[in-house]
This record gives structure tokens, C-alpha cells and sequence, in this order.
């Protein structure tokens, strides 16, 4: 019989690693407390970017995947994976839905079995949280009677070229034996593993590569800010740079946090150095501040731009495609603007009062004062939106024309 993989988790990091898995042949049950989700799920619906209808129906004709909301249907597993993310609160990270997830599975722990947290976290937090969690709820020992370790998720949403399959997975353990487990059951999954020596290296490395992202990020969004001042179009410098085949890493303006689907992990280094050095971060410190404004500056831009056509926020009707980061259209509504906006993963977001999800059609940007693209995805029709919107204050660098003003 095929092994049982159980993913907690069904979002943005655990559906695409569910769908994987049920193509290597594991019998996979998709945990996920949100029991509206587990009906989409089981009913065909995907509900995170990544994993289209055609891949869950292949999934569910497998036979090899079901998705629950029923701890007990953990029970027998032989890999279990925690997507759980964490996120900042109170300036600490909030470990309480890690530790949901994992005291749901740990009845199920039996010796041989292996454990691996995905999640963003700060270093320590596989052996000095999750390990004592897992131990004292089973009675057994990491190492000795069960495997751990940590992965951690790398995806870029909507890059078609790399996907979970071909992106190289680095891989940890608490031990050489769960080092080997976890290695073993990635490597059936993706085409290279990259083992490093502890979960600590682990989770450091993911925090490295958020922090890396968020800062250049943030010296892109900086750098709209002054282009704007100067005339320049930021994009077409960014575009420019990127041509560069030697030292630079491409990098783009964006409206601000992806608040709506991932955990704030940037937020961890600063944390994690006050709490074991003493100091702080000052890199990643400044990126949070630059970013957490983006916001702002989007609603101020797209203020003046409409000024300049003789219109109001107040009173404006405007379509956001997108609604990450939720902070944008909050603002817009306070000011008095009449806010739609079309996103695909609205239904599994906390839409604003005062917003009305809608269909992207042609007659939805017509009626538009002003179309605002947020969101990074290619599931919006770019050539659409140029043709039939009046005025489309772009954030994301996806559109050009007359009637288009890009950050």
C-alpha cells in the first residue's frame, strides 16, 4: 500500500505539496481546520494559487487525496508536513497555530514516522518548540523513535518556471537519521535536495531569502518614489537593470506586503537578532518601514492621478485587481471612493466593509474611474484592462499605453 502523507494545512504552501505528492504516489490527506475550505477542496475547487481544477480532479480520480477537517484522518500516517504559518504579533511571533497543528497530529505519532515543518519561523523553533510539543504529547523521542526536520517553502507566485518539481528543496534534521527521512521522502518529490546540518541552518536560510526578497523590494519601492519626483518611469530602469547578466538580482516596485496570503516572516530576523544578540537589524528594519508605507503611497499617487483628470477620490468608483495588500483598499473606502474589486482568492480573504467583489469583465472596467492593479497574478487579461478601461494606475508594471499610469 502506497504511504500516507498527511499535509497540515491547505493554503499556499500546502496544497501544491498535497498535489505532488498524490502524482509520486503517496496516499495524501489534506488537513485543514477551515471546514468551508475542505468542502471547496473535496468538491473540486482549489483554493490557492499554483494548483489549478485540472490538477485537483487528477488528484481526486487518484483516489489518493482527500481533503478533512477530521484530526482522526491523520491517524496511520507515515510523513506528516505542518504548513502552519507564523506570524508576528505583539512584536513576537504567534506560535499558537503552529502548535494547534501540531498537537492535532500528535496522537497519530508513531515510532518510524517523520515529521517535517515547512513554516517560516525563527531558528530554534523545530527543536526547541515543535520537539518538545511532539515528544511529551507521544512519549516518544526525535531521533530515536521518530524522525524531524525542516524544509523550507519556496515558491514565487505566478513564475511558471519554477514550480515545487524542478526548485531545489533544502532539507534538515534533528539527527542523521531524520536528516536521511526527510532527504528520502523530498527527493521523491522534487529533482534536487540541498541537506544542511541542522533546522537551525534550515530556518535561517528561509529567513535569509524572505528578508533578501523583502529587501530589494524595498529598494525598488524607494526608488518609484523618487522616479515619480524626477519624471522617470521606474519600470523602464527596472527593466533596463535586469538585462544585466552578471551582480544583479531583479528586483520591482510593489504596492506593499503580501499581507493577505503569507506570514510577515520578515519581521522574525529583527526579532530573532534582539533576542539572541542583543541588537537589532537595521537593513531589514528599514525595508519593513519602506514597505509598510507602500500603501500609502499608493493611495496618494493614485489621489493625484485622479486630480490631474479632474476627479476625487471621494465619490470615484474603483476596481482593484487584486486586494493584497488589504491596507489599500481600506484607505480608499475611509476617503469615500466606491470600491470593487475582482481577486481570485477573495473567498478565502477577509474582504473590507465597504468592498464589492466582482467579475474582471470589460463592462466592470468601463464603468471604473479608475482600475488599479494590485496583484501580481497573470490571471488577469492585461490586454482587456488597457482596452477597455478609461484609466488604469498599474502597480505592477503590466501594463503601458495612454490611459496608463504605472508606480
Amino acid at each position: 500500500m502506497a504511504e500516507k502523507l498527511v499535509v497540515v494545512g491547505q493554503g499556499p504552501a500546502g496544497l501544491p505539496l498535497a498535489m505532488r505528492a498524490v502524482e509520486a504516489g503517496f496516499r495524501v490527506v489534506g488537513l485543514d481546520e477551515d471546514e468551508w475550505r475542505v468542502k471547496r477542496l473535496n468538491a473540486g475547487e482549489p483554493c490557492a494559487e499554483g494548483v489549478g481544477a485540472a490538477a485537483l480532479a487528477a488528484a481526486h480520480a487518484s483516489g489518493r487525496y482527500a481533503a478533512s477537517a477530521d484530526a482522526a484522518d491523520a491517524s496511520g500516517f507515515d510523513v506528516c508536513v505542518l504548513t502552519s504559518p507564523v506570524r508576528m504579533r505583539g512584536g513576537a511571533p504567534d506560535l499558537g497555530p503552529l502548535g494547534s497543528a501540531a498537537g492535532r497530529i500528535v496522537p497519530f505519532l508513531r515510532p518510524g514516522a517523520t515529521v517535517v515543518l515547512e513554516g517560516t519561523a525563527y531558528p530554534g523553533t523545530t527543536e526547541e518548540f515543535v520537539r518538545p510539543l511532539l515528544e511529551q504529547g507521544s512519549g516518544l523521542r526525535a531521533g530515536d523513535d521518530f524522525h524531524l526536520g525542516h524544509s523550507p517553502h519556496r515558491a514565487e507566485p505566478g513564475n511558471p518556471r519554477w514550480r515545487l518539481g524542478n526548485t531545489p528543496k533544502v532539507v534538515s534534521g534533528v539527527d542523521a537519521a531524520s536528516l536521511r527521512a526527510v532527504t528520502d521522502f523530498y527527493g521523491r518529490l522534487v529533482r534536487e535536495t540541498v541537506p544542511v546540518s541542522s533546522p537551525r541552518v534550515s530556518e535561517l536560510c528561509a529567513l535569509l531569502e524572505s528578508a533578501r526578497a523583502h529587501v530589494g523590494a524595498a529598494l525598488a519601492n524607494e526608488l518609484s518614489i523618487f522616479a515619480a519626483h524626477l519624471g522617470v518611469d521606474v519600470w523602464e530602469a527596472v527593466e533596463a537593470a535586469a538585462s544585466t547578466p552578471f551582480g544583479h538580482a531583479a528586483v520591482a516596485p510593489c504596492p506593499g506586503l503580501e499581507d493577505s496570503c503569507l506570514p510577515l516572516d520578515v519581521a522574525y530576523l529583527p526579532w530573532g537578532i534582539r533576542r539572541g544578540v542583543g541588537r537589532g537589524f537595521r537593513l531589514v528594519e528599514a525595508a519593513n518601514d519602506v514597505n509598510a508605507h507602500m500603501p500609502a503611497h499608493v493611495v496618494d499617487r493614485l489621489g493625484l492621478a485622479l486630480n490631474r483628470r479632474c476627479r476625487s477620490i471621494r465619490g470615484s468608483r474603483i476596481l482593484l485587481l487584486g486586494l493584497s495588500p488589504v491596507e489599500v483598499a481600506k484607505t480608499l473606502c475611509r476617503l469615500g471612493a466606491r470600491v470593487r474589486a475582482a481577486d481570485p482568492h477573495a473567498d478565502d480573504l477577509v474582504v473590507p466593509a465597504g468592498v464589492e467583489v466582482v467579475e474582471p469583465d470589460a463592462a466592470e472596467m468601463a464603468r471604473a474611474d479608475a482600475v488599479v492593479v494590485l496583484g501580481g497574478q497573470d490571471c488577469y487579461d492585461y490586454d482587456l484592462v488597457q482596452r477597455a478601461s478609461r484609466f488604469v494606475f498599474d502597480t505592477r508594471g503590466r501594463c503601458r499605453g495612454p490611459n496608463v499610469e504605472r508606480l
